[in-house]
């Protein structure tokens, strides 16, 4: 059985991160992808935009070049591929956790194609596998998506879009301007703030002027194979429909943390017990990098404010190499 200084769960921009400072470092290394490479920006819709500009998504001083300031979900896929073909990450793709076990001599891997040993495991596998649900009858139908794809398909179809967050006003605007007919059905009192500065006028201007109908302070709450009952401050109504977009956010996997036996918070944050100066948790050898450290605060933790946790894990582990 093979055996490691460090296995990576997770190869996404922060876990290849991790892979390449463990390769500058000496270290013996794996990371392991379930996926593609980069996985989760993969399954990013196909026409989006980062809120990050190109630089602020290197990771190792790697220049990134894209055409426009803010570069577009083809153009960083190719940028994170490229990183780990020309530096030979030893990385295995479509091979998914199943379980890990900790010990006094590290750690047992296993995998749906392997095992492996490793004296350090490092988490980075975002939150992007496990949706927010709205828990509504209906909502196990064939119309409704939790992820969003391309706007093609929803071409002259009467489609529902659930959420205020960039993903959610993303999608609204794609579709309608391919044909669709968009409601957007909002929970809160408007759109979100944290939406991208130069898309939220955008939206407002065309709820305004009537092309995209929402409603605020409102939820779903039955789905119907060809309507839709919302609930609204003042009542119920009903809404023909033909497709419903639940765009409501992600949340990662906090059952396989508290598996490896992470602590997580008792509060609805669930934020994970990990030390701020070396991203080691409560478990000896086991560390957090990238946007799973923020728990269900999903939008605290982002590739160009967590590329830092790359140095600081390696840095941990040589140490007590020393």
């Amino acid at each position: 059985m093979q055996r490691f200084d460090l296995v990576i769960v997770g190869g996404g921009p922060i876990g290849i991160a991790c892979g390449l400072e463990a390769q500058k470092k000496g270290l013996s290394y794996l990371i392991l992808e379930k996926g593609t490479i980069v996985n989760s920006l993969f399954n990013y819709p196909v026409n989006m935009q980062f809120f990050s500009s190109s630089e602020r998504l290197e990771i190792d001083d790697i220049p990134f070049i894209s055409n426009e300031a803010k570069p577009k979900r083809n153009e960083a896929l190719e940028y994170y591929r490229r990183i780990v073909s020309s530096n030979k990450l030893n990385i295995q793709l479509f091979e998914e956790v199943t379980g890990i076990k900790s010990s006094d001599d590290g750690f047992s891997i296993n995998t749906n194609k392997a095992a492996y040993n490793s004296a350090n495991v490092v988490i980075a596998t975002g939150f992007y596998d496990l949706p927010n649900y709205l828990n509504v009858p209906g909502e196990d139908l064939l119309k409704v998506a939790h992820y969003y794809k391309d706007p093609h398909f929803y071409a002259h179809q009467k489609l529902a879009v659930v959420g205020a967050s960039n993903s959610a006003i993303d999608a609204a605007l794609e579709c309608y301007r391919k044909g669709a007919e968009v409601t957007l059905i909002i929970r809160g009192p408007e759109v979100g703030q944290r939406v991208k500065y130069w898309v939220r006028p955008d939206i407002v201007n065309r709820i305004e002027e009537g092309s995209i109908k929402a409603y605020y302070n409102t939820t779903i709450e039955k789905i119907k194979e060809e309507e839709l009952i919302l609930r609204l401050p003042q009542g119920t109504i009903t809404i023909q429909n033909d497709f419903v977009l639940a765009l409501t956010g992600y949340r990662p996997n906090f059952s396989f943390l508290e598996k490896l036996g992470i602590e997580l918070s008792k509060d609805e944050k669930k934020l994970p017990c990990y030390n701020e100066k070396t991203m080691e948790t409560n478990v000896k050898g086991l560390y957090l990098a990238g946007v799973i450290c923020g728990g269900m605060e999903t939008h605290k933790w982002f590739i160009e404010n967590s590329r830092i946790h790359a140095p600081m894990i390696i840095a941990d582990i040589r140490s007590k190499m020393a």
